[in-house]
């Protein structure tokens, strides 16, 4: 069997191992012997999910799970991912679990818990309940009685985190005239991003927020922004505005409909928390594969970069390890610690739009702050995983492709984490250098590991 817990939880297809009713019954019970181990009293474990037809199923099994230990269950219904991590710090909770499986589409869900204190669990934390889920050690000594644990529904969960979203936004600014259109990609931010921005002045237009259980990232969301760029043309708006199935991820489009990745997000934000004194450590946090362009445009404001492992797991250690407050990634999962301790789409968006504000600036316009290079990803299956320097061949192919590049953009070669491939990036200047030297790196791989 292999492990359980990847970089954001537990994921899979939906009723195969591991996200299937019996397992999720064990992850409760684990996840709730871990937090009785905790301290005494009464303890509690708040549980929300995004859209997908598998949440109730996953969701009775994991309640079902933390009762027979003696846990109580608060049942928050559909809600972003990042609302929960927010309700399980405000009220007091000893963790939270999220039934969700983000990006992915509707067959699939995933499992995914919060400590305490709003953060992912932490690898130690997670290797316990991973035991626990799958050695049977806690199937002894169930509590019985008036020890059982019991449910209840928290009604007011949405407007707990509406409010605690909208305070996020500068008390001295206000969204009053401007006209957005929101993709709620048919999932958890439905009905909570329609409420915050329009609670805060603005006037609003939500697409793709009618879920059905199987429509979620169905063609919309922050992975397919068409339909929101043509809706944001047909009205005039100022931006749009599109999120992933559970809400912790933005991409936005100006008002003529161009995309802007969360790569410029990251900028524009840097730029503003800059001038106004509030960038920590003068410092901003993204991932190897943020782009070249990103970097440049932060060298040049005069802000440090530090990069992590891909994933936003990977992006949050990094920050609180070296004391920033913001950073992200390119696929628009950014963390703003100085508000939240999870990524938030919502929050998110916040931000970009107090940058328009305070600089009185168009997003097309704001989206200038960075020139996005060509990228060109191959993938390429091998046969063994030798460490990449080893391989004298590729080592020199990617000397001389760095050298034809002079420093006008870079090559970052890695194998993935989950599949036998290996990843071949490059960034240049122009759409035909970076494609050309891709293709020939990538030869290079596929003569020396390639899978015959």
């Amino acid at each position: 069997m292999g492990r359980l817990f990847g970089t954001d939880g537990v994921r899979g297809v939906a009723n195969e191992h591991p996200i299937s009713a019996e397992m999720a019954l064990r992850i409760g019970k684990a996840t709730a012997s871990v937090c009785k181990a905790g301290g005494t009293g009464r303890h509690q474990i708040i549980v929300g999910n995004d859209t997908r037809l598998s949440r109730d199923m996953l969701e009775c099994a994991l309640t079902a799970g933390i009762c027979s230990m003696g846990v109580d269950v608060c049942l928050a219904g559909p809600l972003p991912t990042p609302a929960i991590a927010c309700l399980v710090r405000s009220m007091g909770m000893d963790a939270g679990i999220v039934i969700s499986a983000s990006h992915n589409p509707f067959e699939d869900n995933g499992i995914k818990i919060f400590s305490r204190d709003g953060f992912k669990l932490p690898d130690s934390e997670e290797d316990e309940i991973e035991h626990l889920a799958t050695s049977g050690q806690n199937e002894v000594s169930l509590p019985t009685g008036r020890e059982i644990g019991q449910v209840r529904r928290l009604e007011d969960a949405p407007d707990r985190y509406t409010d605690f979203c909208k305070k996020t936004f500068p008390g001295d600014l206000s969204l009053q005239g401007m006209k957005l259109v929101l993709d709620c990609a048919n999932g958890a931010a439905y009905r909570v991003a329609p409420a915050v921005f329009s609670g805060l002045g603005a006037d609003v237009t939500a697409i793709h927020s009618s879920p059905n259980g199987t429509n979620i990232n169905d063609r919309c969301g922050s992975q397919h922004t068409q339909d929101l760029a043509a809706k944001v043309r047909e009205l005039g708006a100022d931006a749009g505005l599109a999120f992933d199935g559970d809400g912790d991820r933005l991409i936005a489009v100006d008002e003529s409909g161009e995309e802007l990745t969360g790569d410029h997000i990251l900028a524009i934000c840097a730029r503003m928390y800059k001038e106004r004194g509030q960038l920590k450590k003068n410092l901003v946090v993204s991932t190897i594969m943020s782009n070249f362009g990103f970097r440049l445009a932060l060298e040049e404001m005069g802000i440090g970069y530090a990069a992590s492992s891909v994933g936003d797991r990977y992006v949050l250690e990094l920050m609180r390890s070296k004391g920033a407050i913001l950073g992200g990634e390119a696929s628009g999962h950014i963390l703003f610690l100085n508000h939240h301790t999870s990524g938030d789409g919502i929050i998110s968006a916040l931000q970009l739009l107090a940058a328009m504000r305070r600089s009185n600036q168009r997003l097309s316009q704001l989206a200038q702050i960075m020139i996005l290079f060509p990228q060109k990803m191959i993938n390429v299956e091998v046969k063994s995983k030798p460490p990449l320097e080893s391989i004298a061949e590729l080592q020199d192919a990617i000397r001389t492709a760095e050298s034809e590049l002079n420093r006008r953009g870079r090559v970052l070669i890695r194998y993935s984490g989950t599949e036998r491939m290996c990843r071949v990036m490059v960034e240049g200047p122009t759409d035909e250098m970076t494609e050309r030297l891709a293709r020939r790196l990538a030869e290079t791989v596929k003569k020396c590991i390639g899978k015959p």
